[in-house]
C-alpha cells in the first residue's frame, strides 16, 4: 500500500495517507527515516533514483502529529481504522492473557496486535521503564487528558527523560532519529486498558516460566532482542580502553551520560577507533564524535567547581599519574570547545566541533572489507553518508591483529593487517568493537529442558502449529514459513513463540522485528480462535485484567521499605519485591536503580543512580522482603542512602548464577568488606546441605563490621580479621580474632600461630569461595600456591566471585562485564566470561591484572563526579571536606 499512501499524501491529505500506512504498519512511529531502508532498496534501486519511502512515511506521521490533537488521531487509527478490513476496530477483552518478554520493536508491535485481538497483554522488560503521568495515560477508569499539541511531549535532547521503552530504539540508535517517537508508541500502548508494561523484570530471574503460567497467562512470547556481542580474536582484546559498542551505546543512552545534568560516568578518549562495518558501528562512531566535546566540557566545569571549593592542589592530589595526564588533556580540550562555542555565538554560526575533534585524533571506523561491501552500506547507505558528512572516517580492508598498551596498560594503538598482508598501526585511546551479536537464547541455557535450539545451536528451533483433532500440535520447520514462530515448548496446551532477533527469518533490523510481530500475532490468534469469536457477543469484564495488573503492580514494582546505616560507609536497603525475593538463590545479585522522573534535582543536577550491582544479603519470602548491602564508593552507591520509604525503585533480578552449595564438604568462605554480605546466605545454604563452614571475615577496621549475628548463624567457626586497629571481639567460644590482612590471618590459623581452638583444619577444606575486592581475591588465589600450599589439599576447588564492571546485568547483552581468562595449564588466553552471567569463576583462570585494569575504565570521571557530588550535597563543607571515597 506504499503507492496508495504516496498518492494520497501528494494530493495534500496526510491523514488519509497515514490511515493507509497504519493498515500494514500500525507502529509506524517506530520506523521510517533513519531506521531502515529495506523498502527503498527493494523497490527500484539502481534502476533509477530510488524513492525515499522511509522519509516520506516519517513526513506523513509528522504532518499528522503536528495537527491539533494529532497524537490522538494517530492513537485512534491504531485502534479504529475502517480501511483495515481484517480488523477495523479493536475487539473487547476476552479474558485470555499473554505475557510478552521484551519491549523493543518486536515486543511492542506484538503487544499492539494482540491488544487489538482482545487479548490482555502484559509486557516485561529488563531495562528500567520510566513511568508516564496518570494525566496522560488515565488512571483506573479515568480518561486520559487529551493531547492537543504534540510539541508538549517533546523535550530537548539534554532534558529528555530516558524512557527505557523501545529496547534498541532507545539505546542503540543514533539521536539523528527523533526519539520523541518512542513516547508516541509507549503512550499509545499505556492508554490501552488491556495492556500493562513493567520494567526491571528479567525473565528467567525475576519471573520464572512457572510464575508466568501460575499467574494465569495462556501464552508466552519471547522478543528479547540480540544477545551477546562477538568477541574478536585480537591480541589484548580486553585491555582497558576497549569496550563493546553495545556497552558504549547503553552507557551513553540509558544512563544519560550525554546530559550536562547527569552524574553518570562514561569516559572516552580520542583518537577512537570503531571496529566493524554494520549500522551499529556507524552509530557508535557518530555518537563518539558527538559525545567527546560534551564530556570534556563537563570535566572542565566540574574541575572549576572543585577548585573553587577545595583548591586546585587538592583536586590534582586525588589523581594518579595516568589520571593526571588524562585530566590535563580533558581540560585543554574543554577550554577549546568552550572557546569555539563562544566564537560561534559571536559569529552567529554553529560551532565547528568536528574540526576540533579531528585535531585531537577523531573517530575512525576500521572494516575488514570495502565500504561498499559493508552491511551498513548495503542496508542503509544514507546513514553511512551522514556519518561521513559529520566527520567520521571509514578505513577499508583492515583486520585487527593486536591492541598495543601504553605504560599504564591502557590501549594506545591498534595493529591491523591489510588485505595485501602488510601491517599498519593506528593510534587509538578508545576502541569500540561492533562485530555483530548472536541471538539471545540465554533462557534455553538457564532451562535446558524447556526450549530446543536449531541444528547450528544459534536460534530457537522453529515450529508451526498444525491442527490435531480439537487442539494443536507443533511441527518443526526448517524452511522460511512466516507462520513458524513457535518454539519447541508445549505443556498443558501452553506454547511459547519468539520474534525479532531471536528468530532466524526476522533478525537484523527494526522493521524485520516488527514484521515478525505482524506475521506471528495471527498465529497466536489461531490458538485462541474460539475465545476471539465470542469476544464481541460475550466479552470478559476488564475488571479481571485490572485485578491481575493490580497484583502485578505490587509484585513487580519494588518499593523501599527502609534504609539503614550499618557503618559509616555501609548502608542496608530493604525493599518489598515479591518475585525478586522469592526467586533469589544464594550468590545471586540485583541491579538497583531509582527513576529519573522521580529523582531529586539539586543545583540543576538530577540525582539519578546508574545501575548498581548489589547482592542479596537475605530475603524473607513470607513478607516478600529483600535486603541489599551497599558500600558507599561512588555517587550512585552513595545515592542509595537517599532513597525514601515507599519510593518505587528498579530491582532487576535476581541475576547471575547461584553459587554452588554442595553437601558433605568442608568449605572455606573468605569475605572481605562488603563481600561478607554475600556470604550470609551462601554459608547458610551450605550448612543446610550438610557441609561444614569455616569463615574468615576480613575488614579494614573493627567499626566496619556489620550483621555479626548473621555471619555467626551461617558458620561453624569464624575467624574475625581487621587490617589494623583494635581486634573484633568474638561472641562465641569457637570463634577467633586476628589483626592483619586476610592472607596473614589464613596463614596464622594454618600454622598454629593464631591461638585458639580449630574446629576445622585448613587441610580438611574441599572448597574455597572468596568474595571481596579484586586485590583481596587475587591475594588469596596467589597464597594457595605459596604460603598456604602446604596446608591445603592439592585437589581442592577454588572459586572467586568476580566484581567486574557491570551495566545491563541481563546476561550477555552489553558486554561490559567481560572477564579475561587464562588457561592455567598452558598460560594462553581462553574464552572470556560474562561475569553477570556467571560471577563465580575458578581462581586459577582469572586474569587478576586485567580485572583490576578494567575496573579503572572510568576512574577519572568517577573521582571528579564523586567530589562534585560532595559540592552539591555539602556546599558549606569547604576545604575541610573529607576526601572522596574511592
Amino acid at each position: 500500500k506504499i503507492s496508495e499512501a504516496h498518492f494520497l499524501n501528494s494530493k495534500g491529505d496526510p491523514l488519509a495517507s497515514l490511515a493507509v500506512i497504519v493498515v500494514d504498519n500500525p507502529m509506524c512511529a517506530g520506523t521510517g527515516h533513519r531506521i531502515c531502508n529495506d523498502c527503498m532498496k527493494g523497490c527500484i534501486f539502481q534502476k533509477q533514483d530510488p524513492v525515499n519511502i522511509p522519509q516520506a512515511e516519517t513526513g506523513v506521521i509528522n504532518d499528522v502529529l503536528s495537527l491539533p490533537y494529532g497524537f490522538e488521531i494517530y492513537s485512534l487509527l491504531t485502534r479504529f481504522n475502517p480501511l483495515n478490513h481484517q480488523r477495523p476496530y479493536a475487539l473487547p477483552y476476552h479474558g485470555t492473557n499473554v505475557c510478552v518478554v521484551g519491549l523493543g520493536p518486536a515486543g511492542y508491535t506484538l503487544a499492539h496486535y494482540l491488544a487489538n485481538e482482545g487479548f490482555g497483554v502484559v509486557g516485561i522488560d529488563g531495562l528500567k521503564l520510566e513511568p508516564v503521568s496518570d494525566e496522560l495515560t488515565g488512571s483506573g477508569r479515568a480518561c486520559p487528558h487529551p493531547i492537543r499539541d504534540f510539541t508538549s511531549l517533546k523535550a530537548d535532547l539534554d532534558e529528555r527523560i530516558l524512557l527505557g521503552f523501545g529496547g534498541v530504539s532507545e539505546y542503540g540508535i543514533t539521536v539523528r532519529w527523533d526519539k520523541t517517537f518512542l513516547i508516541v508508541m509507549y503512550l499509545t500502548l499505556l492508554r490501552r486498558r488491556n495492556v500493562k508494561c513493567y520494567g526491571g523484570v528479567r525473565f528467567g530471574g525475576t519471573l520464572q516460566l512457572d510464575d508466568v503460567w501460575n499467574l494465569g497467562f495462556r501464552h508466552l512470547a519471547l522478543a528479547t532482542g540480540a544477545g551477546k556481542p562477538t568477541v574478536i580474536p585480537m591480541k589484548n582484546n580486553l585491555i582497558r580502553g576497549i569496550r563493546k559498542a553495545s556497552d558504549f551505546l547503553m552507557a551513553l543512552q540509558l544512563t544519560g551520560a550525554f546530559k550536562r545534568s547527569s552524574l553518570a560516568n562514561l569516559q572516552v578518549r580520542l583518537p577512537a577507533i570503531v571496529i566493524g562495518g554494520g549500522l551499529t558501528a556507524i552509530d557508535t562512531a557518530t555518537e563518539l564524535l558527538a559525545y567527546y566535546p560534551v564530556q570534556v566540557e563537563k570535566a572542565l566545569a566540574q574541575f572549576e567547581r572543585l577548585c573553587a571549593v577545595y583548591g586546585e592542589h587538592q583536586v590534582w592530589k586525588m589523581c594518579d599519574a595516568e589520571e593526571t595526564g588524562i585530566l590535563r588533556t580533558f581540560l585543554e580540550h574543554g577550554r577549546a570547545v568552550r572557546a569555539e562555542r563562544e566564537r560561534a555565538r559571536l559569529a552567529n554560526r554553529p560551532p565547528d566541533l568536528v574540526s576540533l575533534c579531528w585535531e585531537w585524533g577523531g573517530v575512525t571506523i576500521a572494516y575488514r572489507k570495502k565500504l561498499t561491501d559493508s552491511p551498513a552500506y548495503r542496508l542503509n547507505h544514507e546513514e553511512v553518508a551522514k556519518a561521513l558528512e559529520e566527520g567520521v572516517v571509514f578505513a577499508e580492508k583492515l583486520s585487527p591483529v593486536e591492541a598495543i598498551p601504553d605504560e599504564f596498560g591502557a590501549v594506545s594503538a591498534l595493529k591491523f593487517k591489510r588485505s595485501d598482508g602488510s601491517e599498519i598501526s593506528l593510534p587509538a585511546s578508545s576502541v569500540c568493537v561492533a562485530a555483530g551479536t548472536t541471538p539471545n537464547t540465554v533462557f534455553a541455557r538457564e532451562s535446558p529442558d524447556s526450549l530446543k535450539l536449531d541444528a547450528d545451536g544459534r536460534f530457537f528451533q522453529k515450529h508451526r502449529i498444525v491442527a490435531h483433532g480439537n487442539s494443536w500440535k507443533l511441527e518443526a520447520d526448517d524452511g522460511a514459513a512466516r507462520d513458524a514462530v513457535f518454539a519447541s515448548y508445549e505443556r498443558d496446551g501452553r506454547l511459547i513463540s519468539f520474534y525479532g532477533d531471536n528468530h532466524p527469518d526476522y533478525a537484523g533490523n527494526v522493521v524485520k522485528a516488527m514484521a515478525s510481530a505482524k506475521h506471528g500475532a495471527p498465529q497466536i490468534a489461531r490458538l485462541f480462535a474460539s475465545e476471539i469469536a465470542r469476544a464481541e457477543t460475550d466479552p470478559t469484564p476488564l475488571d479481571e485484567f485490572a485485578s491481575l495488573t493490580h497484583f502485578l503492580d505490587e509484585a513487580l514494582v519494588p518499593r523501599v521499605v527502609e534504609v539503614r546505616r550499618l557503618t559509616p560507609t555501609i548502608v542496608e536497603v530493604i525493599v518489598k519485591a515479591r518475585y525478586a525475593a522469592r526467586n533469589f538463590r544464594p550468590g545471586q545479585f540485583y541491579r538497583l536503580q531509582n527513576y529519573e522522573s522521580r529523582a531529586k534535582v539539586v543545583d540543576g543536577v538530577r540525582l539519578t543512580l546508574e545501575g548498581v550491582a548489589l547482592t542479596g544479603a537475605w530475603v524473607d519470602p513470607v513478607r516478600d522482603l529483600l535486603t541489599m548491602i551497599v558500600l558507599e564508593m561512588g555517587v550512585s552507591s552513595r545515592l542509595c542512602a537517599t532513597l525514601s520509604p515507599g519510593e518505587p525503585v528498579v530491582v532487576m533480578g535476581p541475576t547471575g548464577t547461584p553459587s554452588e552449595t554442595p553437601g558433605d564438604e568442608t568449605v572455606l568462605l573468605v569475605g572481605g568488606g562488603l563481600g561478607n554480605a554475600v556470604l550470609f546466605s551462601i554459608g547458610k545454604a551450605l550448612r543446610d546441605q550438610g557441609s561444614m563452614v569455616l569463615y574468615f571475615a576480613g575488614y579494614r577496621r573493627r567499626e566496619d563490621v556489620f550483621m555479626q549475628e548473621a555471619i555467626e548463624d551461617s558458620t561453624d567457626q569464624v575467624i574475625w580479621s581487621v587490617d589494623q586497629g583494635e581486634p573484633i571481639a568474638p561472641r562465641r567460644p569457637q570463634d577467633l580474632t586476628f589483626v592483619g590482612n586476610i592472607v596473614q590471618a589464613l596463614t596464622a590459623f594454618a600454622t598454629g600461630d593464631l591461638p585458639g581452638d580449630r574446629r576445622i583444619a585448613l587441610a580438611d577444606v574441599d572448597r574455597i569461595l572468596a568474595i571481596g575486592s579484586d586485590r583481596m581475591m587475587a591475594a588469596v588465589s596467589q597464597a594457595r600456591h605459596g604460603v598456604l600450599k602446604p596446608h591445603l589439599k592439592n585437589e581442592h576447588v577454588a572459586i572467586a566471585s568476580i566484581n567486574s564492571m557491570m551495566q545491563c546485568m541481563m546476561k550477555e547483552v552489553c558486554g561490559q562485564c567481560l572477564q579475561k581468562h587464562v588457561d592455567p595449564a598452558t598460560g594462553k588466553d581462553s574464552e572470556p566470561v560474562f561475569s553477570c552471567f556467571n560471577q563465580d569463576q575458578p581462581m586459577d583462570c582469572v586474569d587478576w591484572t586485567n580485572l583490576r585494569a578494567r575496573l579503572k575504565t572510568n576512574s577519572l570521571a568517577e573521582k571528579l563526579t564523586n567530589r562534585f557530588f560532595d559540592c552539591l550535597t555539602k556546599p558549606a563543607a569547604g576545604s575541610e571536606q573529607s576526601p572522596a571515597r574511592k
